[in-house]
């Protein structure tokens, strides 16, 4: 086909949606086309059909049919819609550290990361806040789910999101999560390996237990228990699937608590115990883009810290029970 482009990821798109790559780069094309010409196999990922929500690395060819017109002319400048006062201290608040290089935040829960149906508010439209003086806006290198709080790395040069991004990928971060589980596993520490896929349920995607689908791996152990009630894991995934603690948790028959989407009604304590997602991303030890190591706590979110003193668990006393699994 006359006038096909085959188009090189850069640093500066790693890991959004292929969709969204469609929406920086080619902002005057229709939603509806792009699905089209996805379902036709028309865009394609590396030689392969595609969706719209497949995420992209630097490296990947995307090859870009002819779009019409308007995908050539060049686009408006529209002004960005300017952040007030209250989102600017708000947002800045959430910093846990920076340098010329890196910022860590906490995300708080139920704010998603990048946009998607329905979302107005996002963290990927607030980073305009945590320029800090500087010519260029921090770039996401990773993603946490809506629901899940904690440690979130951002890099403040295109250079600096490349090498975080490069690091997440080739596995050289270290992820501690806590999670609060319905009832405790009977081995106090293990390791969970399966293979999951998305699939449709009742009209909604999730992820499920699939022979076809790709490998995941995680390391858990019971930090405490409140006898058979629930109990507070420390989680070291080896692989980022998406919802991959929440459906291995599930898969052990000890759910997270809050989590209905995979632990249905079972997922849910009784009492005052919040009905809200209890997954925290705690701890990030990563290579820092200028050299050495360096490590990220966030502090729990309220609903968490509220629901572990009532259980009576010693947060203050922590020792993680998985450091001796990097021996």
């Amino acid at each position: 086909m006359s006038g096909v482009k085959n188009i090189t990821v850069k640093a500066d798109d790693a890991d959004i949606r292929i969709d969204r790559w469609f929406k920086r780069h080619f902002p005057n094309v229709a939603f509806g086309v792009l699905q089209k010409k996805m379902r036709k196999g028309e865009i394609r990922l590396d030689g392969k059909r595609v969706k719209g929500n497949e995420r992209i690395e630097p490296g990947q060819v995307i090859r870009v049919p002819p779009l019409g017109e308007q995908a050539e002319a060049a686009p408006k400048r529209e002004a960005k819609p300017r952040l007030t006062e209250k989102d600017m201290k708000e947002v800045q608040s959430w910093v846990l550290y920076r340098d010329d290089h890196v910022i860590a935040i906490n995300k708080p829960a139920g704010l998603p990361t990048q946009g998607g149906t329905g979302q107005s508010r996002h963290l990927d439209g607030l980073l305009d806040a945590l320029r800090f003086g500087s010519s260029h806006r921090p770039r996401l290198v990773h993603r946490l789910d809506k629901d899940t709080s904690g440690v979130l790395l951002l890099g403040r040069t295109p250079n600096d999101a490349a090498a975080l991004a490069n690091a997440f990928k080739t596995k050289e971060t270290d992820k501690r999560y806590w999670a609060l589980v319905m009832g405790c596993p009977k081995q106090r520490d293990g390791r969970i390996i399966l293979k999951m896929e998305k699939a449709p349920i009742k009209g909604n995607e999730r992820m499920v237990v699939s022979n076809s689908g790709q490998h995941s791996l995680t390391d858990y152990a019971v930090v405490e228990n409140a006898g058979a009630q629930a109990a507070w894991l420390a989680l070291k995934p080896h692989t980022g699937r998406t919802h991959q603690l929440r459906l291995h948790c599930a898969e052990m028959e000890h759910p997270i608590v809050g989590d209905g989407k995979y632990g249905g009604a079972d997922a849910f304590l009784s009492g005052s115990i919040s009905r809200k997602l209890h997954l925290h991303s705690h701890t990030v030890d990563f290579p820092h883009p200028a050299g050495g190591r360096m490590s990220v706590t966030a502090p729990l979110p309220d609903h968490m810290a509220a629901s572990f003193e009532m259980l009576g668990f010693s947060v203050g006393e922590y020792e993680d029970p998985l450091v001796e699994d990097d021996a």
